[in-house]
């Protein structure tokens, strides 16, 4: 006769490593998705194949990076295209950035982000961001992670996870821009063919 075993231990060690990150799961998942009853189906899936493939987790590692990593690939395999232009040079996208804040300055726009509140309009233009420049941002400037552990969880080199961040962090920096404009914040950009037609 067989004992009754009390809990299986796997699923005990998952419940006591893999769930105490929910919400950052659960964040990512909102911020890849975009949708919060897909990025509820998501994190479900996430955490389902986690469970399944709990043998394969390395006692010790970072759990976090492993279930973003999972919950990226389940994205992934769910969507049917993606277009994404890369752009490999970090130093153009700075040079990009810099010019956008010059700009900002310029139009009398420098002190903006300190002066108003721009959640709203971050989390709308993270949303807009494409996925690839939206996931190398959510990974490093709202998680926290380092280049080297997103690069694991996206499955890049460091080189293209440092592109899609400089090019992402500008994209949103022009939307932010934009939305402070067209909400009357700030005020509008004058280009050069305005300066001529004074």
């Amino acid at each position: 006769m067989d004992e009754e075993r009390p809990a299986n231990a796997g699923q005990v060690e998952f419940a006591g490593i893999a769930i105490p990150w929910l919400d950052d799961v659960a964040r990512f998942a909102r911020h890849l998705t975009r949708d919060p009853t897909d990025a509820d189906d998501l994190v479900q899936e996430t955490y389902l194949r986690a469970l399944r493939g709990w043998h394969t987790f390395s006692q010790g590692t970072d759990c976090r990076r492993w279930l973003f990593t999972i919950c990226r690939n389940a994205f992934i395999q769910g969507l049917r295209s993606q277009k994404l232009v890369v752009c490999d040079t970090p130093e153009l996208e700075a040079l990009a950035a810099a010019a956008v804040h010059a700009d900002a300055v310029e139009q009398g726009m420098g002190d903006l982000f300190s002066r108003v509140d721009l959640r709203e309009a971050i989390d709308r233009g993270l949303g807009e961001l494409p996925g690839g420049f939206r996931e190398a941002v959510v990974l490093v400037d709202l998680e926290g992670v380092s280049y080297d552990e997103a690069a694991g969880v996206l499955g890049i080199p460091v080189g293209t996870v440092r592109s899609r961040l400089f090019r992402g962090r500008r994209l949103l920096q022009q939307g932010l821009l934009s939305h402070a404009q067209d909400a009357g914040l700030a005020p509008a950009r004058v280009t050069a063919s305005d300066r001529g037609a004074r």
